[in-house]
């Protein structure tokens, strides 16, 4: 039978992909609004596809996909997300997602991406005319984000969004102290001099 696990913090998204899982013949479909409970419900469940969000509370996408892959969990991923591909559909390749689909697509696209990773196959866009259609202070910025490990982004993130950073160690279960020297460390690897500056890049990038 074929079964189903949705992640994503917003309800509406969920009922959303449920339809189109039902009407891709999904049974048993399971859903979760936070990161932490993805491990554990793919143990219990043992869904055949996991359509996963990146913007998560508690451990994001990525985080996610990195445990999968720690736990040796069999499940495949489509990533399902309103995170721009050009900056993150790479890193989910490798994470070992299948699949990438941004929620600014119709659905029909989310069908033709289950469709695809079901029969065995992958699903992403092709990133090369966008990479090169950036300005050249932006393809330099790309370049700087790239060498960013998938925390060091994650972080910026929440950041750029105006996050203290004790709230952001409380919701990714680190130390203030670690979370202050990944903001000292962001801010010298992207040549930034203030919060300001940080939460200025990420737009300037569209990772806000």
């Amino acid at each position: 039978m074929k079964s189903a696990l949705i992640v994503d913090d917003h309800p509406v998204v969920r009922a959303a992909v449920r339809l189109v899982l039902q009407a891709e013949g999904f049974k048993q479909i399971h859903e979760a609004s936070d990161g932490n409970e993805v491990v554990q419900m793919i143990r219990q469940y043992k869904p055949k596809l996991l359509v996963l969000d990146l913007s998560l509370p508690v451990f994001d996408g990525l985080e996610v996909m990195n445990r999968i892959k720690a736990n040796h969990l069999d499940c495949r991923i489509l990533v399902f997300t309103s995170y721009e591909p050009l900056y993150y559909q790479d890193r989910c390749l490798r994470a070992g997602a299948r699949a990438y689909v941004a929620k600014t697509n119709q659905l029909k696209q989310l069908h033709h991406a289950i469709q695809a990773v079901m029969s065995g196959h992958s699903y992403f866009a092709s990133l090369a005319s966008s990479a090169g259609a950036l300005k050249p202070e932006l393809a330099n910025e790309k370049q700087m984000i790239d060498k960013l490990s998938d925390r060091e982004l994650s972080i910026l993130v929440q950041l750029a969004l105006g996050k203290l950073n004790k709230v952001i160690a409380t919701d990714m279960h680190l130390s203030h102290k670690t979370v202050s020297t990944y903001k000292t460390r962001l801010m010298a690897k992207l040549a930034v001099k203030s919060a300001v500056h940080l939460r200025d890049f990420a737009k300037r990038n569209h990772l806000i």
